[in-house]
């Protein structure tokens, strides 16, 4: 679902305080939407982002059930590790500490079972999303009997560039959706009744 946005909204302060049931609560809303337009299956629905929308996807798997697996782009998982404020965090690690660790979803890496997919550029400098970040969270998901792929793109940054890395990047999404999720359900057809009111059409030329 492209754009399908994901507003954290509340005092700048303490926003964040609210930060894993608001994204649970804009999660399940778009599902609910999706799946009464009938343009998706509950039962096979993958998340993902890149760089703060990998910080959601790895949160939304590792505190839901809502999704069937994952793919997390150059995102950032241990907010220790970003101790000085992130996105709209403006409180330090000393003053907020109980939030920085229930957001960090490397704490949380035994409750993950979903499969993930995680994707890092290997030169990453932006300073809250360096290639650690996936590396130590592949490492605990590994560890503790999580299902996880982690994929590094030599010579890339924070944002891929290169013709073969968006290409490959876009394989790896395509094949992780393909093997964990399999085709989706479907489109339903129209009942006996709608059929009858639908407008006849020539048949087909041979």
């Amino acid at each position: 679902l492209m754009d399908a946005t994901m507003p954290v909204v509340g005092d700048p302060k303490t926003v964040n305080d609210s930060f894993i049931a608001q994204i649970t609560a804009n999660a399940q809303a778009i599902i609910d939407k999706a799946v009464d337009l009938g343009v998706s299956d509950r039962d096979h629905m993958v998340v993902g982002g890149h760089s703060y929308g990998a910080f959601m996807t790895a949160n939304l798997l590792a505190h839901t059930r809502l999704f069937k697996a994952g793919i997390a782009r150059s995102g950032a998982y241990n907010r220790s590790l970003t101790p000085f404020g992130f996105q709209s965090e403006r409180r330090t690690y000393w003053e907020a500490q109980e939030v920085y660790q229930k957001l960090s979803p490397f704490n949380y890496a035994d409750r993950l079972k979903e499969p993930l997919l995680l994707i890092h550029g290997e030169l990453d400098n932006n300073p809250g999303t360096f290639p650690m970040q996936s590396a130590r969270l592949y490492q605990a998901l590994a560890g503790t009997g999580g299902s996880v792929r982690y994929v590094t793109l030599p010579f890339e940054s924070h944002g891929y560039s290169a013709r073969e890395s968006v290409g490959h990047t876009l394989w790896e999404m395509s094949e992780w959706m393909k093997r964990q999720v399999g085709p989706g359900a479907p489109i339903a057809t129209p009942t006996t009744a709608e059929a009858a009111d639908a407008e006849p059409k020539a048949p087909a030329a041979r």
